[in-house]
C-alpha cells in the first residue's frame, strides 16, 4: 500500500475505531515540525479541547513495512491516543500569553544547532558550543505525555520580554522544575538489573573495583534531562561529584555522560563511542551530537573537546618554548666558578 493510500485509511479507520469506543473528537492530518523531527501526523483533538494527541503516521507507516500488522498498528494507535486524552492536563490558552503566570513553568533544553538551523530562526536561543539552549512552558504530564510549549519569538514577543530576559527567568525556575540529578553507573546498573550496589560489588561487578568510571546526568523526570547541562552550578556541582575535571558525552537529549579525565580514556576514543551509540542506539529524534565536551574545573571552561585538546597542545607547547628560553640564557651565562675566578684576579689586581 502506498503512503497515500495509507495516510487516508489509517486515519479514517482510527476516526471510526474512536467513534466506536465512545470519544468524540475531530481526526485530521497535518504536517509536524518539531526540534530534531518533522513528520505527518495523524491528530485527534477531543470535542470541547484545545489540545490533541499527535501520533507519528511515518513511523507506523515504517512498522508496517517492517512486518507489524494493519490491525496491531491500529489497536496500539487507538491505545495511545485514549491514554494520551486521559492523560493530557487541561491547558488554559489565555494564559499562554501572560507571562506573570508563565515563567513559573520554564524550563530548559539542548539541541543540535546543526539539525535545527532553520527553526532556531524563529525560536530564542542561546548558543552552547554546536549546542542550543532553548526554552519551554511545561504544563505537565507524564513522560509519554508530557504537554509543553516551545517558546518562539512570536510568542515571546507577544508575551512582551526579551531574549535575556526568558533565559533568566529560566536559569532560575527550571532547575527548580526539573531539579539536575547525577547518578554512578554502578548505581544505574544495578536499578535496571533490580540490584543493589552493594549487590554488584561483591559479585565484582561494579565498575572500576569501587571506583565509578562513568556518572550519567540528567533531570529528576529524565525528560529531556540533557538540559541540566546548561543550569549555572551543574558543572561546578559535577565537578565536584566526579572529582575534577571530566568529559561530557552527549547519550541523548535526555541524558548526558560524565567521563572524569583520568587520563585513561583519550577524546578519540570517546568520540568514537558517542558516534556508535548515536547510529545503532538512539532514535534520530532523540539525538543531540556526536561531539564530546570537555570541563575544565580549575579554569571554569566548557569547551568541545576538540577545543580543549588544542587548548593544551597550545599551553605544553608556549611551556616548552619558555623551557628552551631559559636554556639559552643559561647557556649564555657565565658559570659561577668563572665568575669567582675573574673576581679573584681582579681583587688581586687591585691590592698590588
Amino acid at each position: 500500500m502506498e503512503f497515500s493510500e495509507f495516510k487516508e485509511k489509517f486515519t479514517s479507520d482510527i476516526a471510526e475505531r474512536l467513534y466506536d469506543i465512545g470519544i468524540e473528537a475531530k481526526v485530521s492530518n497535518h504536517d509536524v515540525s518539531k526540534l530534531n523531527e518533522s513528520y505527518e501526523s495523524v491528530t485527534v483533538t477531543p470535542e470541547g479541547s484545545n489540545v490533541g494527541v499527535n501520533l507519528n503516521i511515518n513511523r507506523i507507516y515504517d512498522a508496517i513495512e517492517n512486518g507489524e500488522t494493519y490491525e496491531g498498528a491500529l489497536k496500539r494507535a487507538v491505545e495511545t491516543i485514549e491514554r494520551g486524552i486521559e492523560e493530557t492536563p487541561a491547558v488554559d490558552v489565555t494564559a499562554l500569553t501572560d507571562y506573570s503566570q508563565m515563567k513559573e513553568r520554564l524550563v530548559m533544553e539542548v539541541v543540535s544547532v546543526e539539525v535545527n538551523k532553520e527553526m532556531l530562526k524563529d525560536i530564542p536561543h542561546k548558543e552552547m558550543e554546536d549546542m542550543a539552549v532553548v526554552y519551554r512552558f511545561d504544563l505537565g504530564g507524564d513522560k509519554d505525555n508530557r504537554a509543553t510549549v516551545l517558546v518562539t519569538n512570536q510568542l515571546m514577543n507577544s508575551m512582551g520580554i526579551t531574549a535575556d530576559q526568558l533565559h533568566n527567568d529560566a536559569m532560575e525556575n527550571a532547575p527548580n522544575i526539573r531539579p539536575a540529578v547525577i547518578r554512578g553507573m554502578t548505581e544505574v546498573i544495578a536499578e535496571m538489573s533490580g540490584m543493589t550496589p552493594e549487590d554488584l560489588v561483591e559479585m565484582g561487578m561494579a565498575l572500576g573495583g569501587g571506583e565509578e568510571m562513568m556518572y550519567v546526568a540528567s533531570s529528576a523526570d529524565n525528560i529531556s534531562g540533557a538540559g541540566v547541562i546548561a543550569y549555572e552550578d551543574f558543572m561546578n556541582q559535577a565537578a565536584e561529584r566526579v572529582g575534577g575535571d571530566f568529559f561530557i558525552l552527549p547519550s541523548s537529549r535526555h541524558e548526558v555522560l560524565l567521563v572524569p579525565d583520568d587520563g585513561t580514556k583519550s577524546l578519540k576514543e570517546l568520540e568514537a563511542m558517542v558516534k556508535d551509540v548515536n547510529a545503532t542506539q538512539v532514535s534520530p529524534e532523540d539525538k543531540l551530537t556526536d561531539s564530546v565536551y570537555h570541563y575544565d574545573s580549575k579554569n571554569k571552561i566548557f569547551e568541545l573537546g576538540e577545543k580543549f585538546v588544542s587548548r593544551m597542545q597550545d599551553k605544553e607547547s608556549v611551556l616548552d618554548s619558555i623551557k628552551e628560553k631559559k636554556k639559552e640564557i643559561a647557556a649564555k651565562e657565565p658559570k659561577k666558578d668563572e665568575v669567582a675566578k675573574t673576581a679573584a684576579k681582579t681583587k688581586g689586581g687591585e691590592s698590588l
